[in-house]
């Protein structure tokens, strides 16, 4: 079966399962805190996606663990669920998918704000009122601190990404002089 199909599927079914169970945003933190952990610890993905390497009393150790010792009911049934149909290997992906869902339905955006040192609050209130207007819906801003940059930002949310970057700047004067340069060679 197609992968995107079995994620878009497990992860349907697990907002669904916790919006009835009455849960929701203990979830929806679960869920980014392990996604982060296992981008973060490749190690963990991949005791967590194999096999015969781990038990599932292991398997849930390392999660919860990675949540710091505590882990919600439903996220272990959920869990539990993945290891008895063999798809634990695609956890990482139906937890990004489930929040993805989760702030969809609840009429929050995600964006990412890369910059070269901490963005001031007051470009912070814009950007989001500027996507409340557009969007109707309130975002969460995740800034990054990245040195590449050299200068100005990166604004990423959903599928619209606005570089504003010195180094893109840089690196289309680049292209740009390599062109020129091939044509009078």
């Amino acid at each position: 079966m197609n992968r995107g199909i079995i994620i878009t599927r497990y992860a349907r079914a697990f907002e669904r399962y916790v919006r009835e169970t009455g849960g929701g945003s203990v979830q929806a933190d679960e869920a980014r805190r392990l996604t982060k952990a296992m981008k973060e610890i490749p190690d963990l993905r991949k005791y967590i996606a194999s096999r015969d390497v781990l038990s599932f009393d292991r398997k849930k150790g390392l999660l919860t663990s990675a949540l710091g010792g505590k882990m919600s009911l439903q996220m272990e049934r959920f869990a539990s669920l993945l290891e008895r149909n063999g798809r634990m290997d695609f956890l990482a992906e139906i937890l990004h998918a489930f929040t993805e869902m989760h702030d969809r339905a609840d009429g929050i955006r995600r964006a990412r704000l890369t910059v070269v040192r901490e963005a001031p609050e007051s470009l912070l209130v814009n950007l989001r009122k500027l996507v409340k207007e557009k969007t109707g819906d309130d975002v969460v801003i995740d800034v990054i601190i990245d040195p590449s940059v050299i200068g100005g930002f990166i604004f990423d949310i959903d599928d619209y990404l606005l570089d504003a970057s010195v180094k893109r700047q840089l690196d289309i004067f680049r292209e740009q002089f390599i062109e020129r340069n091939r044509r009078i060679i």
